[in-house]
């Protein structure tokens, strides 16, 4: 292993971003798939012989990517997907405790849009771990325009990262149907309760949905058209199909598959998840108007 390098590996946009970041104190490599033209690019076993690393592959694609590529060496793990794993209903620190021991493990939330971070715009961002010690190992590989936040609550920032998404699909539908920004603000405001009651019912703190792992990742994710999911609510909204929807957007959108997942977990342990359950609903074919209409009423 080589002490102290770090490598992002994964290099869609956000993996890209943390790797412009992660760059500006140090040496940062960064591997995917496929072959990309970037800076200090290698091959994935030269990015895996890292101390430090920094994951950013698609929720849904993570359990098989670990099965095939991963070799535990000792390294540090600082996970930077957001999601819940739809067919197990799984949150990525399960699949991750198969690979990586707890107290070499962490995760980033908080809100961060890739297309202003590699801009070098300032943000902030919770690392959450059990281990105060990974906080304490990742924090300085961090440049100063971002500021990082030390959390333990690793199921908090799981359900508030993976809900936010789904609740970026809601609030696009709301924009789309020109319902208006009163209807905006109390579906997002209700959808940080729903969020929050879901977390309970797994452990997570309350603080962890009042800051920056929560609200403030909802608050940006479910306003603005550089959120994916976002885009994804307005195109249903339009009546758009969902696979016309993807196939423009050209990129993974995390909510879809999540809200799959929140779905039947919900019904599982019976929680109350309106605005999620109709996100899922409406993404399997229910119309946006007929959504609207047992949301009001129920």
């Amino acid at each position: 292993m080589n002490k102290n390098t770090i490598a992002v590996i994964g290099a869609g946009k956000w993996g890209q971003a943390l790797h412009f970041a992660l760059s500006q104190k140090q040496k940062c490599l960064i591997t995917s798939r496929t072959t990309r033209d970037i800076e200090n690019f290698v091959d994935l076993e030269t990015a895996m012989a890292c101390e430090y690393l920094v994951i950013a592959i698609p929720a849904q694609q993570i359990r098989a990517w670990l099965k095939e590529n991963f070799k535990y060496q000792g390294q540090k793990v600082l996970v930077a997907s957001k999601g819940i794993e739809a067919k197990s209903g799984e949150f990525l620190n399960e699949i991750y405790s198969e690979f990586v021991p707890e107290s070499n493990i962490g995760f980033i939330s908080g809100p961060s849009f890739a297309a202003e971070v590699i801009q070098g715009l300032p943000c902030a961002l919770v690392l959450n771990s059990t281990s105060k010690k990974i906080f304490d190992g990742f924090k300085p590989f961090f440049p100063n325009f971002i500021k990082t936040y030390y959390s333990a609550d690793v199921i908090g920032a799981e359900v508030a990262g993976a809900y936010k998404n789904v609740l970026a699909i809601a609030s696009g539908i709301c924009e789309g149907l020109k319902l208006g920004k009163n209807a905006q603000a109390s579906l997002i405001s209700r959808g940080l309760v729903e969020m929050q009651r879901f977390g309970k019912k797994f452990g997570a703190k309350k603080s962890s949905f009042v800051g920056l792992s929560g609200a403030g990742d909802l608050f940006l994710t479910a306003s603005s058209t550089m959120s994916r999911n976002f885009r994804v609510g307005l195109g249903l909204a339009a009546n758009k199909s969902l696979e016309d929807i993807l196939e423009e957007l050209g990129e993974v959108a995390e909510g879809v598959k999540t809200s799959e997942a929140i779905y039947n977990l919900s019904k599982e342990h019976d929680i109350y998840s309106p605005i999620a359950n109709e996100v899922k609903l409406i993404l399997d074919g229910k119309s946006p108007q007929d959504s609207l209409k047992d949301l009001l009423r129920n």
